[in-house]
């Protein structure tokens, strides 16, 4: 476990990134603090389970914060610049290697879609989210990602186009679509989104 000064925890992740890039070691233990733990079940996410190859990508992500700190111009949010990092290396493996992993068994509780109130519910919530899982392995990389953005990670549909580099309107349109596929294959649990 890193060991992290509380004085930096004050500092905004802009700040730094800006403190990082002045040599200061340090700060990137704070940021890996902040946001390791996001980036591994994103990448989880997006590399349908594999754990292996989710923690991977963690590291890489980590060298390239380390090695090309310089790489970030301070004029974003530090969040969205990491998960655009994120979200291309995704986009390179799925080009890379055509074919999926399969999924294993995923538990959402920290990013449940609804609260669960009883054992019944518990054991639905389950189901849902077995079903959703198996539902986002079948759709392609930009379809997910924008779903897993949106959805576990809580960004805008600004925010998202500046991630992907697409208009929002294109994110609003891969959400619709995305939304009402997924529907259809969990509709037994008549669930519902909301954008």
């Amino acid at each position: 476990m890193i060991h992290v000064h509380r004085k930096y925890r004050r500092y905004s992740d802009e700040a730094l990134m800006e403190r990082l890039q002045g040599g200061d070691a340090s700060s990137f233990d704070e940021l890996y603090r902040r946001y390791s733990r996001r980036l591994l079940h994103y990448f989880y996410r997006m590399l349908n389970g594999n754990e292996d190859k989710a923690q991977d990508f963690l590291q890489d992500i980590c060298l390239t914060l380390i090695e090309k700190a310089n790489m970030y111009n301070g004029k974003g949010k530090f969040s969205s610049w990491v998960f655009t990092i994120a979200s291309n290396m995704c986009k390179n493996e799925y080009r890379r290697n055509g074919k999926r992993v399969p999924i294993d068994c995923v538990n959402l509780d920290a990013h449940a879609i609804c609260p669960v109130k009883t054992i019944e519910e518990a054991v639905d919530q389950s189901s849902f989210q077995d079903c959703l899982h198996k539902a986002l392995y079948t759709l392609d990389c930009n379809k997910k990602n924008v779903f897993l953005l949106r959805f576990q990670e809580q960004y805008t549909i600004k925010e998202i186009g500046q991630i992907l580099g697409c208009a929002e309107g294109t994110v609003k349109s891969r959400l619709f679509y995305t939304i009402r596929y997924l529907s259809k294959k969990c509709h037994h649990f008549k669930k519902t989104f909301e954008v």
